[in-house]
């Protein structure tokens, strides 16, 4: 009998036989697909409870005034249950519970805050977030010098990285060379190409989309006294801020009390200077903390705010002209305190103010002399300066963050609508509220980058993220089994068969690595960044040239066998002859005629008279 004929014999298996769960569905190569509601539900946030505050907390924080907040985003009214489980306004447990739930889901439902993505991509403290207009890329600035690019088209739920880092302040690498922390961050509305980069220095920089450096501004004459006169700041800039009208205006705020606005075509000097000035502040200049440009989008006004150390607001318009403001308060908050925030609502008509007096405010352009409504709110701005307050996109809501790490959200009227925990603990130093994503993107003191969004009313970004399948773990993205091309294959790393090794990695630590600072590089330069370099030997340094070619090829080379005398001889004939200098008055010169002395006669020393 053939092999052929020979008939297979099925597996019979009971529907409930455990065995079923070991036998494959189909064969070859399986599709790796994602889960996408797993995935998305893992980033779900917890509860308030559930996140370091109590039950009677928590409650208190999602009604804070319900008179004055809307109706589809109001908690319930009411007095909360005690402790013990009693009950108080005459509602039960159940019941309470319950409408906890309905408020608590409600809420999310409006705010995207139901889910978060955490990038941890720094090492200290981030200052400043800044997102493209797409919301396609995410770029973060922090105290570590150091500016982190952030793809979500390249990023999984398993490889949440920069794609990119930058120090925009490096130059050439050098022991005496500092780098300096990044103040401000911040996209061109108008073309996403651009970004304003104000790090801790007296010059501001515009990079690319990809970190390269396009342009970076002068910086002023530290001795002139004439803050006109000079071209670029003297001191820190601590803030900036696009001009919404034109993609090539920018302004910059510093700590020489000025405004400068500039030009990106224009990079040696500023277009327009605008010198604060204070009666508060007599013994020293008073410096520019905070500045925002609003955008008339809406139909509102185009205008320019400034604060001021002292405690001073100023507003002009945006169109110019900058000699005087069109509205000044001197004691906008109290002197000496660090203004960190303003921002501009949609229509150009409010503006925000978070003071280093633990105080928000709210003015009115149309009227810009007192605060329409002002809320207290404990201030990071002695430790983080560059603490914002946000408008959302359409402005029915403002954002902060607060030292103990919850993101709050006001109404227009600074009336609490709902606060939440993100970094407990850590303080909250800069947040942003996207317009096309609807995510909200908040940078802490503890590195942590974290993205609030809603698998509801959220698009793109965070969610985007998270619903593409988890990056398959390779070989290469372990550095310690991979090799650096660049160093070759076996690199400088010493091999030592009868040795141990004290660790696992230590076979791919190559000795160049262990001492970064001995030797020298692949191109004969030092790895000692304090070593100076040496100058380059070129060929013809290192040999001896044929001396004939010397002779036909270099001129004036046989000057050196020359003597000089005999060289400047030869021409006395000629210059006899045909003079260059004395030819006009050739025919009136007169003769030379000098005395004719014979070798025995010696004239002897003139004699002088003696006086009487």
């Amino acid at each position: 009998m053939d092999e052929e004929d020979i008939p297979a014999e099925e597996l019979e298996l009971a529907e409930d036989d455990p065995m079923r769960n070991f036998l494959p569905t189909s064969f070859g190569k399986q599709a790796r697909a994602a889960n996408v509601n797993e995935q998305i539900g893992r980033t779900r946030r917890t509860d308030i409870a559930e996140r370091g505050l109590g039950r009677r907390e928590a409650a208190a924080v999602r009604q804070p005034d319900a008179s004055r907040i809307p109706r589809q985003i109001q908690g319930p009214v009411g007095e909360t249950p005690n402790s013990d489980g009693s009950e108080d306004g005459g509602d039960d447990d159940d019941d309470d519970d319950d409408d906890e739930d309905e408020d608590e889901d409600e809420n999310k439902e409006v705010f995207p805050i139901s889910h978060e993505l955490v990038l941890k991509t720094h090492e200290r403290a981030i200052t400043t977030a800044s997102l493209d207009p797409s919301g396609s890329r995410l770029v973060t600035g922090s105290r570590d010098c150091t500016l982190k690019f952030h793809d979500f088209a390249s990023m999984t739920p398993s490889t949440l990285r920069a794609f990119k880092s930058v120090d925009p302040t490096a130059t050439k690498a050098s022991a005496y060379q500092g780098t300096h922390p990044v103040n401000h961050v911040e996209f061109n509305p108008s073309s996403a190409g651009q970004i304003l980069v104000v790090p801790t220095t007296n010059q501001a920089k515009i990079l690319s989309r990809d970190g390269e450096i396009l342009t970076e501004f002068v910086k002023g004459d530290m001795y002139l006294q004439d803050m006109q006169n000079t071209k670029g700041h003297i001191s820190e800039i601590v803030t900036g801020a696009w001009n919404p009208t034109d993609r090539n205006i920018c302004v910059t705020a510093g700590t020489d009390s000025t405004l400068r606005i500039w030009d990106v075509n224009n990079k040696r000097s500023q277009k327009e200077v605008i010198v604060y000035s204070s009666k508060n502040a007599k013994a020293e200049r008073p410096r520019m903390t905070a500045v925002a440009w609003g955008n008339p989008a809406q139909g509102g006004m185009n205008v320019l705010i400034g604060a001021a150390s002292d405690g001073g607001l100023a507003m002009w318009k945006g169109g110019g002209p900058f000699r005087r403001p069109a509205g000044k308060i001197e004691n906008a908050h109290t002197r000496g305190t660090c203004i960190g925030g303003v921002d501009i609502s949609a229509d150009g008509n409010l503006v925000v103010t978070r003071g280093g007096d633990n105080l928000i405010k709210l003015w009115d352009t149309r009227r810009f002399d007192k605060a329409v409504r002002s809320v207290s709110h404990p201030s990071t701005s002695a430790q983080y300066p560059t603490s914002n307050i946000r408008f959302s996109p359409n402005s029915e809501y403002i954002i902060t963050g607060s030292e103990t790490g919850h993101l709050h959200i006001f109404s227009p009227i600074l009336t609490p609508v709902i606060t939440t925990p993100v970094t407990l603990g850590s303080p909250l130093i800069t947040v942003l509220w996207h317009t096309k994503l609807n995510q909200i993107i908040t940078g802490s003191a503890n590195a942590e980058t974290h993205i609030l969004y809603n698998d509801a009313i959220s698009s793109r970004g965070a969610l985007y993220v998270m619903s593409k399948a988890p990056k398959q773990r390779h070989i290469d993205d372990d550095p310690s089994l991979t090799t650096d091309l660049s160093q070759g294959l076996s690199g400088d790393g010493v091999v030592n068969p009868n040795g141990l090794l004290s660790g696992a990695n230590q076979a791919s630590i190559s000795y160049a690595a262990r001492h970064p600072t001995v030797g020298l590089t692949a191109s004969g330069k030092s790895r000692d960044p304090r070593r100076p370099e040496r100058p380059m030997v070129t060929p013809f340094a290192k040999s001896q040239p044929d001396e004939k070619h010397i002779k036909e090829h270099i001129p004036l080379s046989s000057m050196r066998d020359e003597d000089p005398r005999e060289a400047l001889l030869k021409y006395a004939e000629v210059a006899e002859k045909d003079p260059m200098f004395t030819n006009a008055w050739k025919l009136t010169q007169p003769k030379t005629i000098y005395a004719k002395l014979s070798d025995d006669e010696d004239e002897g020393p003139v004699m002088k008279k003696t006086k009487r």
